[in-house]
């Protein structure tokens, strides 16, 4: 049999372009992929929906798409801030390109005990691994969201008895120091600590009294949620800056409470309720 005959397929992409307009972000987004996260309790094997882009010279057509991808499966080693900034240096690399990022988002587990009978289940966060290479540098970033509970500490103080309480959503970013090591669970436990109560997955009748009269003893606006939470970010040498914001699901209105604060404190401040 005769070997097929070879054809010429030309680059498209390769071509130049006329119009002389660079491209901040080109890639794929949206790509749903198996991947591995080390953790603090060890790895665990999770699915991430993922988006790969790199910047585009002005005078140069097009990416090449499929690199991406080809970068993304030959990764083999679990996802942590170094794993995470050797892909996106293989990315660049492949790609050609001088800026690009890399961002995949995720569910995580923990597994968790009770705090008065012991009894383990687990707790899932969504997680946002996101690393950059921008002109001044690459730079990786942490993204947890931890639901958490809230208990109004005005309700508590106009009341006879009771308050009215709510699930929130804690939401931590933070970006790194080059070399420095943040783990997820830090981040984790640093918004439960900061709530009025955490949340388990599991609770008997001892956890559920526990967690009620917890959330009624430690009181929580929205704004203190996102300010203690600051105040020991600002304290985080490893810390390069931070997104830090909680949404309330209020009990008693049709409507959220909101806070935002950005760091290292005194860079931005909004909050509404």
């Amino acid at each position: 049999m005769n070997a097929p005959e070879k054809i010429f397929l030309p680059d498209v992409q390769a071509d130049a372009d006329a119009r002389n307009i660079a491209i901040q972000r080109v890639g794929i987004k949206s790509v749903r992929h198996p991947v591995v996260v080390q953790g603090v309790q060890g790895q665990q094997s999770t699915v991430a929906t993922i988006d790969m882009m790199v910047g585009l010279p002005p005078e140069v057509k097009g990416t090449h798409m499929s690199r991406f991808l080809e970068v993304l499966q030959a990764h083999r080693e679990p996802l942590c801030a170094g794993g995470l900034a050797d892909m996106l240096a293989k990315m660049l690399l492949q790609l050609d390109a001088s800026t690009g990022l890399i961002e995949m988002r995720m569910p995580y587990f923990l597994s968790k005990a009770a705090p008065v009978s012991g009894v383990e289940s687990l707790m899932d966060y969504e997680l946002t691994l996101r690393a950059e290479q921008r002109a001044d540098g690459p730079a990786i970033t942490l993204q947890v969201q931890v639901p958490v509970t809230s208990l109004c500490p005005c309700s508590k103080k106009i009341s006879a008895y009771g308050a009215h309480n709510q699930r929130s959503h804690i939401v931590i970013a933070a970006t790194v120091v080059p070399g420095a090591e943040l783990t997820v669970e830090e981040l984790i436990a640093l918004a439960e600590r900061s709530a009025s109560c955490e949340l388990w997955g599991l609770l008997k009748r001892p956890d559920e009294k526990y967690v009620t009269e917890r959330a009624y003893e430690n009181p929580k606006f929205v704004e203190d949620l996102v300010r203690d939470i600051a105040v020991e970010l600002d304290q985080d040498p490893r810390i390069q800056r931070y997104e830090v914001s909680s949404e309330n699901f209020e009990s008693i209105h049709n409507h959220s409470a909101y806070a935002w604060i950005e760091g290292p404190a005194g860079r931005g401040l909004r909050a509404r309720a």
